[in-house]
């Protein structure tokens, strides 16, 4: 898995009675799912996806092999024979990127695509790629502290608050991270972040200053699909 993500990549094996070192080809296309985070080494030659914890009153439609394989079946069979038109074009296009190193090497197949294919598809595919890798390269922890940070502002917002008060109250709490990690306004918001919350300006009186912070209407949802009901125990990330 780890040489095989780019062609032209080998793996060493002894073969033989005579165990002779012998190189075989490893380039293969590979989707992996798992729970958590897989190895360093396969997740930084990867596109990853991450799966997003349904929240309550959403729901999805099951698949059903009889009813949906015709469907996708006609998807692949359309996608291969675009792919062999424009096969001549991809073989040699060098797309440019918008990251670089191993992940520029696991997007580049995926953009020269969306290059082949025009449209608004070569921006999408773009800002797919951008998004997806700084997504990808976050440390595990982050997104524990990301759970622990939602906790601690559902117990601490009540209203809305300025970003500078909700701070204070954060690094208040006792047995909480946030004073040893002395958490900012900027660091508040780049961990709010991933769960789609960000500071927005909050009504003011005449000549009062204009304050951004956080009300607990834009909490709703990512409450509902990372914790329980209040008081009871913080969910697991997925």
């Amino acid at each position: 898995l780890n040489a095989g993500f780019a062609r032209g990549k080998t793996a060493i094996r002894c073969v033989g009675p005579q165990q002779v070192p012998t190189e075989f080809a490893t380039f293969a296309m590979a989707a992996l799912a798992g729970i958590g985070d897989m190895p360093d080494t396969i997740e930084d030659r990867a596109v990853i996806i991450t799966m997003r914890r349904r929240a309550p009153g959403e729901s999805v439609q099951p698949f059903r092999e009889r009813r949906d394989r015709p469907a996708l079946d006609g998807i692949r069979e359309r996608v291969s024979q675009w792919i062999a038109s424009v096969a001549d074009e991809l073989d040699v296009a060098e797309p440019e990127m918008p990251v670089e190193g191993r992940a520029a090497d696991t997007w580049g197949p995926l953009v020269a695509m969306a290059d082949a294919a025009g449209g608004h598809w070569p921006a999408r595919a773009r800002t797919a790629c951008t998004v997806m890798v700084a997504d990808s390269q976050e440390d595990a922890s982050e997104a524990s502290l990301g759970i622990r940070m939602l906790a601690d502002v559902r117990a601490v917002l009540e209203v809305a608050l300025p970003s500078e008060q909700l701070v204070t109250l954060l690094r208040a709490i006792p047995d909480a991270p946030w004073e040893a990690f002395g958490l900012d306004q900027r660091g508040l918001a780049r961990r709010l972040k991933g769960y789609e919350v960000a500071p927005k300006p909050l009504p003011r009186g005449r000549n009062e200053k204009q304050l951004r912070g956080y009300s607990p209407e834009q909490f709703v949802d990512a409450w509902s699909r990372y914790l329980p009901s209040p008081g009871g125990e913080v969910s697991l990330r997925v």
